[in-house]
């Protein structure tokens, strides 16, 4: 996963991008625009072998994420691997440009770090290291012992937060869970009589497909499941389906199933789909369902759609559920990281509200 964004003068001038190769940091935001190609249901790395300001063999690698209650299939040859075939006797004396440390252990393929050292690359510029256990710094270490040029670092925070949820992952066991939800001007996401079809727009809807076809679960409670009779599945982008999960029991002849039936802790029902290979999580409600993961201090990131309609009155339904702050001071902040507009509506994604069990970010 690579930068999100332009590269500053002041950054260009720090000692380890001058080292790192010419216009090290662009190409390393080049291999991110390489991750981003097509669906992406796990982790997505991006590579290029960097020669006279040019990229060979940019490729991507999906790390292997569940589906259906499966791991995924072995995807192939990591993206290092792939590219450094594909750059060939061009990758000799070049710099190679990784958003994620390359792997030194034998897993579901050999070491990546072998595949470097044969290629003859020079120099090679990581994002960030991998905190793995079997991978953190020794990859970087690795390869710098064989006599390499490595860098680590350059454009580090974005690629840690284009990373977020593999890093959660490989920090905590457990999937990074994202809230998504859909409110008008006041705060209100169905009517009293409990219709809520559409309060946004096909576009807005389309990009919560995007969210779906980008995790490995989706949760709903058995609640939204009577009322709605969601499929749950990716139907208006490219991608797979998540595996569906219902808080609770789904009717018989629901859509949503198959499905996994959850009645126990959210921690625990977390814990095991971090051991079953999940990294992200999508939660889509309904209110009860979402002030609970909020109450357990679960959330790791919100997704807010927000049209611009109101309900006009305090009857209809509200975001979440339950008892609010009771005062001012009581009232949880988070940091906007996206605002953006999607056809007639506003995306906003707000990290930081972790709830009273968690901690807000620095």
């Amino acid at each position: 996963v690579g930068a999100a964004g332009g590269v500053g003068a002041a950054r260009r001038r720090r000692e380890k991008i001058r080292r790192a190769a010419v216009d090290g940091p662009e190409h390393l935001h080049r291999a991110g625009q390489i991750r981003r190609r097509g669906p992406s249901q796990a982790l997505r790395i991006g590579v290029g072998a960097l020669r006279e300001k040019r990229i060979y063999g940019g490729r991507f690698y999906d790390l292997p994420g569940v589906h259906d209650g499966h791991a995924m299939s072995d995807l192939g040859d990591h993206a290092e691997v792939v590219a450094l075939r594909a750059a060939g006797e061009r990758a000799r004396g070049a710099t190679l440009v990784v958003t994620l440390e390359p792997c030194s252990h034998h897993g579901r393929t050999p070491p990546c770090v072998d595949a470097v050292l044969a290629s003859g690359v020079a120099r090679v510029v990581i994002g960030t290291l991998d905190p793995d256990p079997a991978v953190t710094g020794r990859g970087a270490t690795r390869l710098r012992e064989a006599g390499l040029d490595v860098v680590v670092g350059v454009e580090e925070a974005a690629v840690r937060r284009q990373l977020r949820a593999y890093l959660h992952h490989r920090t905590t066991g457990r999937p990074f869970v994202v809230v998504k939800m859909a409110t008008t001007l006041d705060g209100r996401t169905a009517a009293p009589d409990g219709t809520s079809r559409w309060i946004t727009g096909a576009e807005a809807r389309a990009d919560v497909h995007r969210l779906r076809a980008e995790s490995d679960a989706v949760v709903v409670g058995a609640g939204t499941v009577r009322a709605d009779d969601p499929e749950l599945t990716v139907r208006h982008v490219a991608g797979r389906d998540p595996r569906r999960v219902v808080l609770g029991t789904a009717p018989e002849g629901a859509r949503c199933h198959p499905c996994l039936e959850w009645d126990g802790p959210l921690p625990d029902l977390l814990e095991r789909l971090g051991a079953e290979g999940c990294l992200q999580v999508l939660v889509e409600g309904g209110a009860g369902v979402v002030a609970e993961f909020r109450a357990a201090g679960l959330v790791d990131e919100w997704v807010i759609y927000l049209a611009p309609a109101v309900f006009g009155g305090n009857d209809a339904a509200p975001l979440l559920a339950g008892p609010t702050a009771p005062t001012i001071d009581a009232v949880e902040r988070g940091r906007i990281v996206e605002a953006v507009l999607i056809g007639g509506d506003l995306r906003i994604v707000i990290d930081g509200i972790a709830g009273p069990s968690g901690d807000e970010e620095d």
